[in-house]
Formats: C-alpha cells, structure tokens, sequence
C-alpha cells in the first residue's frame, strides 16, 4: 500500500515549510494543497481537520494527524512510521 500524504498549506507559513521540511527528511511523499487566500478551500480543509483551520494540517491515510507541532510531536514518539504503514497511530 502506498500512503497517502496530504498537507494544506500557505506558501508564506514557517510552520508549513517546517512541517514540509520533516516530510522531505524523512523521504515521505506527500500531496500538497497550497490555499493562500482560498476561503472555499480553507472551509472545506476545516471540516476534513474538525474545525481547525490553522495551518499547515496533516493528514496520514486518511488520519487527521493536526498541524506542524502536532506531527513532530508524533514523530517523537516514532508514530508517524505505523501510520503510513495504515496502523493507528
């Protein structure tokens, strides 16, 4: 199974590049959906990441994962392997 990656990003954010930058270290492909500006898109993302609506917002397989602190939060604690392998986190 290939996951699927998917962060909602402003091209401008650090905390989006960051998180960017931990995926690309980590050699994780990823989906990106760059949303500057585009409050159709934001609204649609909020509902996807139960009503957050800060960026960036991280999704594993389908798995709401949060935004940047959250995901090196998980990475700390070795969780982001499991879930692209499609265990819950």
């Amino acid at each position: 199974m290939t996951p699927n990656v998917e962060i909602y990003t402003w091209s401008s954010c650090p905390f989006c590049i960051r998180a960017k930058r931990l995926l690309d270290q980590k050699g994780i492909a990823y989906t990106e959906y760059c949303i500057d500006g585009d409050e159709a898109a934001r609204s649609k993302m909020s509902q996807r990441a139960n009503g957050r609506r800060s960026l960036p917002q991280i999704f594993i397989n389908d798995h709401h994962v949060g935004g940047c602190d959250d995901l090196f939060a998980l990475d700390a604690k070795n969780g982001v392997e499991p879930l692209l392998a499609g265990s819950p986190a």
